[in-house]
């Protein structure tokens, strides 16, 4: 393949094809996030920004093996709703998007989706549908079970197991919050405050700062009810950027290495 294009909508459908004959793009990054407020300073793209911006930098340091998907900009961020230029998904009609996005992906031959997300109004959602996800894909995008009707095994959990247990399911989806791949110690020592990821605080606003500084209306911290943001800085940023990108790339070994 002559490009080194790391997001999959730029491709045409036929370096796309290419590229998996080559035996390219074993893992794909799917980045989710929300447009939602963020404080007086920070753009309401924050979150969705955040998430595709990690993946890339880990995409292009493991190139050609990662891809990056269409980023899912809205989330679901009802409780912030009370704020103008917020955008909100129902749970259940964000996560169908989703799982049809990885679907997707996988019934074109990239069995290792790894869904990066950069909104805490995701989580719960998320985490809570991932058991069933996995179980559905291990079924109909996975290694097939020696038997299919489940009758060798004595209980739904034993199903289960064998699907999900084995040394190679076939397939290898994950579910992080690009935070959740920053240490918690390493994250304490580097911001005054020691919380993160909060929301258009310390953290957010650093790593702004640094990736998007377009974006941080430093005329405006000072209208936020909390401090907190002024303590933010592009240093700061920098080095919880790197260390989130890290971060991703060492899940994203873990699956090439599956």
């Amino acid at each position: 393949m002559s490009t080194s294009e790391i997001r999959l909508e730029r491709l045409t459908r036929r370096e796309f094809r290419q590229a998996l004959d080559d035996g390219h793009f074993q893992v794909a990054i799917l980045a989710t996030g929300s447009i939602e407020q963020h404080n007086e300073h920070l753009a309401l793209g924050q979150d969705i920004f955040s998430s595709t911006h990690v993946a890339e930098l880990a995409a292009r340091q493991l190139y050609p093996d990662v891809i990056v998907a269409v980023p899912i900009s809205i989330g679901i961020a009802e409780h912030h709703m009370g704020f103008p230029g917020t955008l909100s998904a129902k749970p259940g009609a964000w996560l169908a998007v989703v799982f049809d996005a990885v679907e997707s992906v996988m019934r074109h031959g990239v069995k290792k989706v790894l869904v990066l997300n950069g909104h805490g109004g995701n989580v719960a959602p998320a985490r809570a549908a991932m058991n069933q996800w996995k179980l559905h894909l291990a079924q109909t995008q996975g290694h097939p079970l020696p038997t299919a009707d489940g009758t060798n095994y004595a209980t739904h959990g034993e199903f289960g197991e064998a699907l999900l247990d084995r040394d190679d399911p076939g397939i290898d989806f994950r579910f992080h919050s690009y935070w959740d791949l920053v240490p918690k110690e390493f994250a304490e020592e580097v911001l005054d405050t020691g919380a993160f990821p909060g929301h258009a605080q310390e953290f957010e606003t650093s790593f702004t700062m640094h990736a998007f500084p377009d974006n941080v209306r430093t005329d405006a911290i000072q209208f936020n009810k909390s401090n907190d943001p002024s303590l933010g800085t592009a240093d700061k940023g920098r080095l919880i950027l790197d260390k989130a990108v890290e971060g991703v790339a060492e899940v994203v070994h873990d699956m090439l290495g599956r």
